[in-house]
């Protein structure tokens, strides 16, 4: 311990002398976008899924890696139906007539993760880029599986437009779920005890189906339309299979669930990646916001440890030319529930545990900056230490055991960014209970 504590004390001084103060100045990301270099694909982190500042500022380094870097596509932690009604939007297709109703896909539990002032503005931003640059047009899509429903509709339709013969033979495969209604939770359960048959041979089926005759889909469209529908729909039928699979896994416990889960969403990067390609000829830039939790290499973490994987560690196995980016917070408020499928609160973010990453970005005294974690300076952050992960369920009173784990920071991500106070992310339908906020632990006495 002698020797461990001057370490501790000397850290913070280290890490000021490292850190690029944030300003809100255009050229605050200079250094980001340096150590980018030629990059394809930058991954954007978030300590929570319900602060505002994670938001905007990586809106603000996504606008300029568009801008700046030719990236042309924006992938996220979200469903592929309801993003890709986003992407008609900005891509000045489909028929909402602005930002706000081309969020409207996002209804489910928690909305506000991309109902918010943030996304909406983005939103806006994107589409005001590519109607200004149509040759240099980004597209904004969904890497998530949990929408196995609303992708199934969204085959059915796209079929019924295209290849009415084939949408028939789709909904006799897709009918395999009927019993279980809209319930894909009761549909793992009674398979996974054996109360029921998987449809795993026909939603394989029908994947195999849209894949063989993709080319002709395509065909039937208007040009680079066409293309893009039928790879929509190819891209929905192969949610329906994957998230098959993770509803039969999430009773059987363990890792395989959460593996599914972030196979799927890094098996969609690439097959997005590989569509675009083929268009552009040249390697294709993506930027990807999703958790810290999903984005950070899983190998520098507890995590592995427990047989999970995720994003960030299987791209960086498959490719060579990959940045990921992390968010931390001290303390602050957040969007938040108190439980699965609650009503979004303002609630107040305890101050970081003292053995924390979060308590040591908070000792150097500095608000708000990022830090190039490559700097042999910084060598002393390749420890393991708590890190704390809130998502869209916070639980202070068992903050230990729901919300930190243990990382080596330095290995998981190749900077971060790090806002000392944070405020909750402004979600587009206020509760009451968002909109009076939590009181301080003091109340009511003061103390």
């Amino acid at each position: 311990m002698a020797t461990h504590a001057p370490l501790q004390a000397a850290l913070p001084r280290t890490v000021a002398a490292c850190a690029l103060p944030l300003e809100g100045r255009r050229h605050d990301h200079d250094a980001l976008l340096h150590a980018i270099g030629d990059s394809t694909l930058v991954l954007l982190g978030e300590a929570s899924h319900g602060t505002h500042e994670f938001y905007d500022e990586r809106a603000r380094l996504t606008r300029r890696l568009i801008e700046e870097k030719g990236f042309c596509a924006v992938a996220v932690e979200a469903d592929w139906p309801d993003a890709y009604r986003i992407n008609r939007f900005v891509r000045g297709r489909g028929p909402d007539p602005g930002p706000l109703e081309a969020l409207g896909g996002f209804e489910r539990f928690p909305a506000w993760m991309w109902r918010n002032t943030d996304v909406l503005d983005f939103v806006k931003w994107l589409r005001e880029h590519n109607d200004a640059h149509p040759h240099r047009a980004a597209g904004f899509y969904g890497l998530d599986l949990y929408s196995m429903n609303t992708s199934i509709e969204a085959v059915l339709a796209y079929l019924d437009r295209i290849d009415p013969e084939g949408a028939e033979k789709a909904r006799e495969r897709y009918g395999c779920f009927e019993v279980f209604g809209h319930d894909t939770q009761a549909y793992g359960y009674a398979t996974s005890v054996g109360m029921a048959e998987s449809c795993e041979d026909e939603v394989v089926r029908q994947l195999l189906e849209i894949q063989r005759r993709a080319p002709e889909y395509a065909r039937r469209g208007p040009d680079e339309e066409g293309e893009d529908e039928a790879f929509f729909a190819e891209q929905n039928a192969r949610l329906v299979k994957n998230a098959e699979r993770y509803y039969r896994a999430m009773f059987r416990g363990g890792a395989a669930s959460w593996n599914l889960r972030d196979e799927h969403m890094a098996e969609t990067l690439d097959a997005l990646r590989a569509h675009l390609g083929r268009r552009r000829g040249s390697p294709v830039k993506v930027v990807v916001w999703a958790h810290n939790s999903h984005l950070g290499d899983a190998r520098a973490t507890e995590m592995s440890r427990e047989g999970e994987l995720n994003v960030g560690q299987l791209v960086k196995e498959r490719h060579p030319d990959v940045f990921s980016i992390g968010f931390t917070t001290y303390a602050g408020m957040v969007s938040a529930a108190s439980g699965w499928g609650a009503e979004v609160e303002q609630k107040r973010v305890r101050p970081a545990r003292p053995d924390s990453y979060e308590a040591i970005m908070h000792a150097t005294g500095i608000e708000k900056f990022a830090l190039l974690l490559h700097d042999p300076r910084l060598s002393p952050l390749h420890a393991r230490r708590l890190e704390r992960a809130i998502g869209v369920v916070y639980m202070p009173a068992t903050e230990r055991a729901s919300h930190y784990f243990y990382a080596d920071l330095a290995a998981q991500f190749d900077a971060v960014i790090h806002f000392d106070l944070t405020h909750a992310v402004e979600p587009l339908e206020k509760t009451a209970r968002w909109e009076a906020g939590e009181a301080p632990e003091t109340y009511p006495t003061g103390l």
